[in-house]
């Protein structure tokens, strides 16, 4: 039950975005504090020579699950012309065991060269750099051509690495705050910031600048949850942090148990969004989603059967299942190790469904150590370690899926569950979804390993994607943010 471990690496890649304006040549330290305990620093950089700017934003958190502690680190680096112009990146990202390197370099034509390694893996890929995009530098140099004015309002579309997107941003500037740092109350400028995703919903973030324009605090409401960073003396930011339970901030409460309604043809579910928001919930072949004039939402999960006869590999020309069948940095679906797996899962059967259930149940026996200290790993590194949670089982699925040519995406979103750690309800999870004939079909190999049967309605999506870090920030946006207010089962019979 792991969707937190999204949420943070969401998290480590907004602080970036929150905070671009550091001063000349110098280093700045923060506290990063959530839920009012320190878990965890985050250390800002800016070095100019010969006629480029390096700017680093290195993050480094550390949440306790069930009493294990697991760190996430990740380091962010932007190259860019003294003006503002994105020449590249690098993003280190240490995920509990795993570390992945990212780097990506943009040329003249404004094509984004990337590859990615990762244990002995390496990965190449060219993107479309997005027009007008700026990185930290051009932000910096924006915010100070806006200045404080109060009032005043202007958009810009930044690059984060850490999620692999640009980033609508909208800055507001209000008025002038004394703001509490650590017990130090110093008069600042409050600067709103509002990024969005498309298609994810928005994070609004308060940030508090010196006239300088240098960060000194920011609040973010992320996953119903208030996350802090303030600008302290380094010994501070790197001493000892506090314990953090995370566990029963992530669960929402079912209004009823639903232990027996795993093989329900379906449930509906009433959604009551908290503070006025409005929650953002795909639909799909297994999930209908339907907005009410008050702003409630009903959501109704009615699991496909899969239909037999399908053929494999897929040879279609749908965009979006031509995605689904492309290997990343996550879904090495590429890699010899994984393609070997699914030839020895698949075996030679020739019909999809029965190739994806076939998947699923050797995941589902093949990952060995439910290690709950491993952060987000990618399916070459589960092939290898064989160890990992439920997104461990979701990516191995997903990649496995499409080495056979069966198009496959990774789900993130909330689980029932009757008692984990002894709390009952609905938990962040993670799973896969295989597309089979003419539908996407649940599958839950991480369930399905620890005899809860797999995919089944009492899963509710909050985002989909290609397993990407940035596919999921909708669940940062989403989840914290509402209330089951009712449950409908409707049985099989």
């Amino acid at each position: 039950m792991r969707t937190w471990q999204l949420y943070f690496v969401c998290l480590a890649a907004l602080t970036a975005i929150g905070h671009t304006e550091s001063a000349p040549d110098e280093t700045e330290y923060f506290a990063v504090f959530m839920e009012g305990k320190k878990i965890g620093h985050a250390i800002q950089k800016r070095v100019v020579a010969d006629d480029k700017v390096a700017t680093s934003e290195k993050v480094n958190i550390t949440i306790n699950r069930l009493g294990i502690p697991v760190t996430i680190d990740t380091m962010e680096t932007s190259i860019e012309t003294t003006d503002g112009k994105p020449l590249g990146f690098e993003l280190v990202q240490q995920l509990g065991a795993m570390t992945t390197r990212t780097t990506g370099t943009i040329d003249e034509q404004g094509k984004l060269h990337l590859t990615t390694k990762s244990m002995d893996n390496e990965q190449k890929s060219t993107l479309d750099w997005p027009e007008g995009v700026v990185m930290a530098e051009g932000m910096r140099l924006l915010t100070i051509k806006k200045g404080l004015k109060e009032g005043s309002v202007y958009t810009a579309k930044v690059f984060s690495a850490g999620i692999m997107a640009a980033v609508e941003t909208q800055i507001q500037i209000n008025a002038k705050q004394n703001i509490d740092l650590l017990g130090r109350v110093v008069p600042l400028t409050e600067m709103t910031t509002t990024m969005t995703v498309p298609g994810a919903g928005a994070i609004v973030s308060k940030s508090y600048v010196d006239d300088e324009l240098r960060p000194q605090k920011m609040i973010t409401a992320i996953a119903g949850m208030q996350v802090e960073m303030v600008a302290c003396a380094k010994e501070f930011a790197l001493g000892e942090n506090d314990v953090l339970e995370l566990i029963d901030k992530m669960f929402v409460h079912s209004p009823e148990p639903l232990d027996d309604a795993h093989s329900a043809k379906a449930i509906t579910y009433l959604l009551n969004p908290s503070n006025d928001v409005e929650l953002t919930i795909p639909s799909n072949d297994n999930q209908h989603v339907r907005r009410l004039e008050n702003g409630k939402l009903i959501v109704t999960v009615a699991p496909v059967t899969e239909p037999t006869g399908g053929r494999f590999p897929y040879t279609g020309k749908d965009i979006t299942l031509l995605e689904a069948m492309k290997p990343n940095r996550f879904l090495q679906s590429d890699q010899k190790e994984i393609i070997e797996l699914a030839r020895r899962a698949v075996g030679g059967t020739k019909d999809a469904a029965e190739a994806v259930r076939k998947i699923e149940e050797f995941v589902a026996n093949y990952v060995q150590n439910r290690s709950l200290s491993v952060g987000y790993a990618s399916a070459a590194e589960v092939a290898v370690s064989r160890q990992g949670d439920c997104s461990e089982f979701a990516v191995l699925t997903a990649a496995m899926c499409r080495a056979v040519g069966i198009p496959a995406q990774v789900v993130a979103g909330l689980a029932y569950v009757s008692d984990f750690a002894g709390l009952e309800g609905f938990g962040g999870h993670g799973w896969t979804q295989a597309y089979v004939r003419d539908r996407w079909v649940g599958l839950d190999a991480a369930f399905k390993a620890t005899g809860r049967g797999g995919y089944d309605p009492r899963h509710i999506a909050l985002a989909v994607g290609n397993g990407e870090p940035g596919d999921f920030f909708n669940v940062a946006s989403t989840l914290g943010q509402f209330k089951i207010e009712k449950v409908m089962v409707k049985s099989k019979n």
